[in-house]
């Protein structure tokens, strides 16, 4: 579910190829123009890490398919979506979902053991787009996604809204996409998305949004960085990787420690909120 690249696209083996191909174009224009941004392995290990997700998203989809299903059964309303502007005006407000769910996923700890894997690449291109994490059904992003449905929205409108937002942001980690004038000032950018994966002092957990760069404005998480700025990525305190299982679970791993380490239930409620951490 939510992160940068569409489980639509991982779902559907030619969809993953059409997006691995504009990844290696841009390795070959980097690699032409002489510009640096690509590690070899690290793309080998992004694209370790979006096979094994391609395998897992299916049964993801195949276990949550009966869940969307009751809730929207058991809506509390009903809202019609007919026609372009009613589905822009579900596209805007997904968007504002993605926000906070993305939120979310930078501060408790539980959701950052599966968002975090999306931010352990060093190098910031489009191969970084499909490393997404394999336990989001154990992170619960997808519990975001339901109160449109229960609010009676029928859920393929709501996920044909969400797999638009994923598709948009996938071109958001190109590095050869640079600054885009006035457009920068209401849509997320690759200039934004740049900030959001920096490490950089003052740049750590800011531009959330998703297709629009508004929400970030509005409740003051946005930062921009010129272009004299050397951005670093990663993650801060994790040395790079290159073995796709260790990226996967290391936080997992470190979490269900500290939470072991945990002498009552608050601390351990604190743990998982991202709150306190046990030494």
């Amino acid at each position: 579910m939510p992160e940068t690249f569409s489980g639509t696209a991982q779902r559907h083996p030619f969809m993953l190829l059409a997006l691995i191909g504009l990844a290696l174009a841009e390795v070959a224009w980097l690699a032409w123009r002489r510009r640096s941004g690509y590690d070899w392995r690290e793309s080998g290990t992004s694209m370790a890490i979006a096979a094994g997700n391609a395998l897992v998203r299916p049964l993801n989809a195949l276990l949550l398919a009966p869940v969307f299903a009751w809730v929207y059964a058991h809506r509390v309303a009903h809202i019609e979506v007919q026609g372009p502007l009613a589905f822009a005006a579900l596209v805007i407000a997904v968007d504002f979902i993605y926000y906070v769910f993305h939120r979310c996923s930078h501060r408790l700890r539980w959701m950052w053991a599966t968002h975090g894997v999306h931010h352990s690449s060093t190098q910031m291109n489009l191969s970084a787009a499909y490393r997404l994490g394999w336990t989001e059904l154990l992170s619960g992003s997808w519990l975001f996604l339901l109160l449109p449905v229960a609010l009676g929205v029928p859920p393929v409108l709501v996920l044909a809204a969400f797999a638009l937002n994923l598709a948009y942001q996938f071109l958001l980690h190109s590095r050869l996409i640079g600054r885009l004038g006035v457009l920068e000032r209401v849509f997320n950018t690759p200039a934004h998305h740049r900030v959001h994966h920096a490490i950089n002092e003052g740049l750590v957990d800011r531009n959330f949004g998703g297709i629009l760069i508004i929400w970030d404005h509005l409740f003051g998480t946005f930062a921009a960085a010129g272009d004299e700025v050397d951005l670093r990525f990663g993650v801060i305190g994790q040395t790079a990787s290159y073995n796709p299982l260790r990226i996967v679970f290391l936080e997992w791993q470190a979490l269900f420690g500290d939470l072991r380490a945990a002498p009552d239930w608050r601390q351990r409620l604190r743990v998982l909120s991202g709150t306190s951490a046990v030494s």
